[in-house]
């Protein structure tokens, strides 16, 4: 198989994508970094050979962690993105014309140069929007020092190995939501709870101590393996409980034409298979 990227990001299981050209191969300051050509996929990234974004299906990942808080919130005027170095939720982001100021922090500046090289498709423009302020430090760090005000904030981060540890600790998602706004909305991405179950629990628990409303909700990315990702959900607002016809008509409001995100599919993604909510404290 040498002409295959084999990810072994789970002890029992594996994927395999085949390399139709090898694009990219190189070891940043925190990660190894390549990119590479799929038949089905088109330029795939990963680091440390874990897949982390495709050409093909990075749209229903994005469209979920930024469209559901910001169309669910209504009013927000300013988001903040900690990792999502290949740009693509920014971009997502910024397709809402209704918000003013994205902050996006990312630890690795190689992966930003890289991305916008390589994956161009993906930012789409996203990097050279006025209302981006792109900030090259560590997420946590930030976190603990900013002065907040977000209404919406995004974790993109990689799984809760190496540099992406850090960010799903119980002090990390505290300072996260002394950063919100009143009624703001704090996001994340926790990974197939069929085969990382473990990491649901632990973000669910932290999100119950701090959120009037702490709950998931999930989308089946073909390339994130193992049954539909999990999405955490904070917030002390109303918003989960947004009325269909009130969706409906923001997202009408967008002018936006996503590949997955739906004001149905945003009401339906909240309705949990029993293994999943079991993983809820």
């Amino acid at each position: 198989m040498s002409n295959w990227i084999r990810e072994s990001l789970h002890p029992d299981y594996a994927q395999a994508l085949r390399v139709d050209e090898m694009l990219y191969d190189s070891k940043t300051e925190h990660q190894r970094l390549k990119v590479f050509q799929n038949g089905t996929f088109g330029r795939v990234l990963t680091l440390d050979d874990v897949v982390q974004t495709t050409e093909g299906d990075n749209f229903i990942y994005h469209e979920m962690l930024t469209h559901v808080p910001i169309l669910a919130h209504g009013a927000a005027k300013r988001v903040l993105i900690i990792g999502g170095g290949d740009g693509g939720m920014a971009r997502e982001v910024l397709r809402h014309a209704t918000v003013a100021h994205v902050t996006m922090v990312e630890i690795d500046a190689g992966v930003v140069d890289f991305s916008r090289e390589f994956l161009p498709m993906l930012s789409d423009g996203a990097f050279d929007d006025p209302r981006l302020d792109l900030v090259i430090a560590d997420g946590a760090e930030f976190i603990r020092q900013t002065a907040g005000g977000y209404d919406v904030i995004i974790v993109d981060s990689t799984d809760p190995i190496g540099p992406g540890e850090v960010l799903f600790s119980d002090t990390f998602y505290g300072h996260a939501k002394r950063a919100l706004t009143e009624d703001g909305i704090l996001v994340t991405q926790n990974g197939v709870p069929f085969l990382q179950g473990q990491e649901l629990h632990n973000t669910m628990r932290a999100f119950r101590a701090l959120f009037v409303d702490a709950t998931c909700y999930l989308a089946t990315v073909p390339t994130y393996a193992g049954g539909p990702m999990a999405f955490g959900w904070g917030t002390d607002g109303p918003s989960r409980a947004t009325p269909l016809d009130v969706l409906q008509g923001r997202f009408d409001a967008t002018g936006i034409t996503p590949g997955y995100y739906t004001p149905q599919v945003h009401q339906a993604a909240f309705a949990l298979p029993g293994y999943v909510a079991k993983l809820l404290p």
